[in-house]
This record gives C-alpha cells, sequence and structure tokens, in this order.
C-alpha cells in the first residue's frame, strides 16, 4: 500500500511539474564560445535567431547517445528548413569539440559550454542530467519543448510544426 501511494505522489509531482517558458536571466548570462573562439551570450545568440523557431541539440563528442542521434537531428533539419538548429556541446575540450563537428558533418550554429556539463548556469537551469537534450524555442522566444533526451520524441516533430 505505501509503494502505490508513493508511485501516485511521484506520478501526480511528474504530471503537474510546470515546464520553463522563459530562460532565467542567468542562464541568459552564460557565455558560449563560438567555432572562432570568440565569447557571445545565450541572450545575445537567441536574439541573432529572433523570429525564427529554434532546436538546441545539448550534446558532447564524447556522448555515444548524442552520436546515435545525429541521423534523427539530421532527418529533423531537413524536414524543417526553416527551423534554426543550436548545437550546444558541452565538451571541456574545444579541439575534440570542432573534430566531432566535421567528423559527423554537423550543419548549424554551434557554441560550446566551456564549464561542460556539471557546471554553469545554463546547465543548473535546465537540471541537465543527461545527454543529449533536446529544446525548442518558438518565434516568439518561449520554450516550447523544454525537455527531450531521444531526437526520434514525438514531442520534437509536434512543437516543430506548429506556427506562431
Amino acid at each position: 500500500m505505501k509503494k502505490l501511494f508513493l508511485l501516485l505522489i511521484i506520478v501526480f509531482i511528474s504530471c503537474n511539474s510546470e515546464q520553463p517558458t522563459q530562460f532565467s536571466t542567468d542562464a541568459y548570462k552564460e557565455m558560449l564560445i563560438g567555432l572562432d573562439d570568440s565569447k557571445i551570450t545565450l541572450r545575445e545568440v537567441l536574439y541573432n535567431y529572433k523570429r525564427k523557431k529554434i532546436f538546441i541539440d545539448v550534446w558532447a563528442s564524447w556522448c555515444k547517445d548524442c552520436i546515435v542521434g545525429v541521423p534523427k537531428v539530421k532527418e529533423l533539419q531537413k524536414e524543417f528548413p526553416g527551423v534554426v538548429f543550436l548545437f550546444l556541446s558541452v565538451d571541456r575540450s574545444n579541439p575534440s569539440w570542432k573534430r566531432a563537428i566535421k567528423r559527423y558533418n554537423l550543419k548549424g550554429v554551434h557554441y560550446n559550454l566551456p564549464e561542460g556539463m556539471k557546471d554553469g548556469k545554463f546547465v543548473d537551469f535546465i537540471n541537465l542530467n543527461w545527454i543529449p537534450r533536446y529544446m525548442v524555442i518558438d518565434e516568439t522566444g518561449e520554450i516550447t519543448l523544454f525537455k527531450a533526451t531521444n531526437a526520434a520524441d514525438k514531442k520534437i516533430k509536434e512543437v516543430l510544426k506548429k506556427i506562431k
């Protein structure tokens, strides 16, 4: 009986937990490193693509699940050519990150989160405990998909199809 009660509480909490629709001020201030080693904040990157739908892929070159998901992400890119594909790497090694972009022929906008997967305001905000992690930002700048860990997740296509 206690196990059933505990299970019901967990289901209730997970069903009623609201997902954020905006990044926190601290997450927006997160400093990202570009392919040319330039520095830019998450806010500035998102501002550069305002009024566009943005698919965010948080990944790393050393992550097997991330690499396994690449073909599905490429399918999404073909199906949704008007969407900006923003790849945020949690690699702590810039050379490894850059080699992986070339090796897997990842097309899109690329930045590195220099603090890696365990530190940083962005990873704290999204409570990053697993990669890959996929998110979608709509044309109004709202987070419409906060968490997907599989590029084949049906919710990804659902939110990418919605027009604002």
